[in-house]
């Protein structure tokens, strides 16, 4: 809580106008750094009470939500895993917060970037304290939307607020695997707490336990950067060195790494999922160095060799060497976010020298340097594998609605105002037939269905509107696309957007 409360105050500074400019900057950082300070001193002092036997590895304090039989407690987990990596946040926020005040020194966003660490600290405690898995997918995306922020600390470049919006939707398909292996997990054993919702996984049948593995290993696939989700992490070097630092080579990296070894009994009986795991890792590994080596720059060098690091854990994991990964990430932890903060400096030092030779087999391999040089096209292919075949299906749906049923709901069509919508379409379809500009605009089966849907409201014109019924009908017509076309206005303001979301929600729960 020392943390968020830190943020709050920083925030309502900024709020009232109370922190603003250079004058008030050692305001923000000595709120941040005493609030991290005593934060690392409480969680220290838990890990000795804890290691000492005086305090229960689970406490519980209260009844955060209850519905029927649906409950979640506020409880806190203060095993060792939970203790140590709680100590560690805090010890490496409060380094990065000392650290960020002589580099930020001047920086337009000073305020809000203490703002956001303080936040993103609080958010790390969480995920790694929560005593159930839906306080730790709270802190989870927390702290994701902290991480966005401030790769989007620059947020007037293009090319920041690109990388953060493509970190953060990538990061939200292992938020979907999250989300549903919580729910599978619910649905079928009834518990939410960590030491009996593992206890009830144990008795599931083995395709069972396999699916909601598979699930929670999406998630920490996602946000430890692991093939095939590898290329947001480069992108997320575009934020200030310190977050960098503090995300993406200490702590939030190794967020999946803490799932996964929190779910350590359910892998232990999911093999097939385990040796999905290890061979991912091995995967992320190769990967993370074969780019490094091409790498010219500091962070994006430190950020693959991150990632070959984190794979090597999900690997050990995979293959049940638990400890050795536990013990892994601490020490990754505190060397990589030492050679962050030190890599401002070093990069003052070999100011002007050549950067490092490629080795020997590298340089003499025109196509394996221009892979490594590429990152071996993995963004691109998951490009066309994903996102081009989705972009293509709003295409057909986007030219459907626009041929067919705004024309069908008397959509104004900017030719012939004054006419009628069918009329229009009549006037459209004999000087260029809607059937061939259907199939051309739309191509396979959405596009044969456009052309024969449009063929069939052709006729129903022709021979009902124009030649039968007539001026009622089509005034009918005309009075219901219009009623429509105010609802479908009216439902498309925000406030009624909210409003459907939140009737959704309270009607699923």
């Amino acid at each position: 809580m020392l943390p968020a409360a830190a943020a709050f105050c920083i925030a309502a500074g900024i709020a009232l106008g109370r922190l603003e400019g250079e004058s008030c900057e050692r305001v923000s950082a000595r709120i941040a750094l005493a609030a991290l300070g005593a934060s690392g001193l409480l969680a220290l002092l838990l890990l000795v009470l804890g290691s000492a036997g005086i305090l229960d590895a689970r406490t519980v304090l209260g009844t955060w939500l209850a519905s029927a039989d649906y409950r979640v407690l506020l409880s806190l987990q203060l095993d060792r895993l939970s203790s140590g990596l709680s100590v560690l946040i805090a010890l490496m926020a409060y380094l990065v917060a000392h650290f960020s005040i002589d580099y930020m020194h001047r920086e337009r966003g000073f305020h809000r970037f203490f703002l956001v660490l303080s936040l993103f600290t609080g958010a790390m405690q969480l995920l790694v304290l929560a005593g159930n898995p839906v306080l730790t997918f709270f802190g989870w995306e927390l702290a994701g939307v902290c991480s966005y922020l401030l790769i989007a600390y620059a947020y007037d470049r293009p090319v920041a607020a690109g990388n953060a919006t493509r970190a953060f939707l990538t990061n939200r398909v292992g938020d979907a695997g999250l989300v549903l292996a919580i729910a599978l997990s619910f649905a079928w054993t009834g518990q939410l707490e960590w030491s009996r919702l593992l206890a009830g996984l144990a008795r599931l049948s083995p395709e069972k336990q396999n699916l909601v593995a598979a699930c929670f290993l999406v998630a920490a696939f996602a946000k430890s950067a692991q093939v095939p989700f590898s290329p947001w992490l480069a992108r997320a070097m575009e934020g200030p060195t310190p977050s960098s630092t503090l995300f993406y080579g200490a702590l939030m990296i190794h967020a999946g790494v803490y799932l996964v070894l929190r779910l350590e009994p359910l892998f232990a009986q999911a093999e097939a999922v385990s040796a999905l795991m290890a061979a991912a890792g091995l995967a992320t590994a190769l990967y993370g160095y074969f780019c490094g080596l091409s790498q010219t720059d500091v962070k994006s060098a430190l950020a693959f060799s991150t990632l070959a690091q984190v794979g090597l854990m999900f690997l050990a994991c995979g293959l049940g060497f638990w400890q050795l990964a536990f013990w892994h990430l601490f020490a990754h932890a505190v060397v990589r976010g030492y050679q962050f903060l030190t890599a401002p400096g070093l990069m003052h030092a070999l100011s002007g020298q050549p950067p490092r030779p490629l080795p020997a087999w590298l340089a003499e391999s025109r196509r394996g340097y221009a892979a490594s040089l590429n990152r071996f096209w993995l963004e691109p292919a998951v490009d066309r594998a994903c996102v081009l075949p989705v972009q293509r299906l709003a295409d057909d749906f986007d030219a459907f609605d626009r041929r067919v049923l705004d024309r069908l709901l008397d959509a104004p069509v900017p030719a012939v105002q004054a006419l009628a919508a069918l009329a229009n379409w009549e006037e459209r379809r004999i000087g260029v037939p809607l059937g061939a500009e259907a199939e051309r605009r739309i191509g396979g089966l959405p596009g044969w269905i456009v052309a024969r849907t449009a063929d069939v409201l052709h006729w129903f014109e022709d021979r009902l509107v124009l030649r039968g019924v007539g001026l009622d009908l089509w005034r009918a017509g005309r009075r219901l696309g219009r009623a429509l076309q105010r609802l479908e206005a009216l439902l498309a303001e925000p406030r009624y957007v909210c409003l459907v979301l939140l009737i959704s929600l309270f009607a699923v729960g």
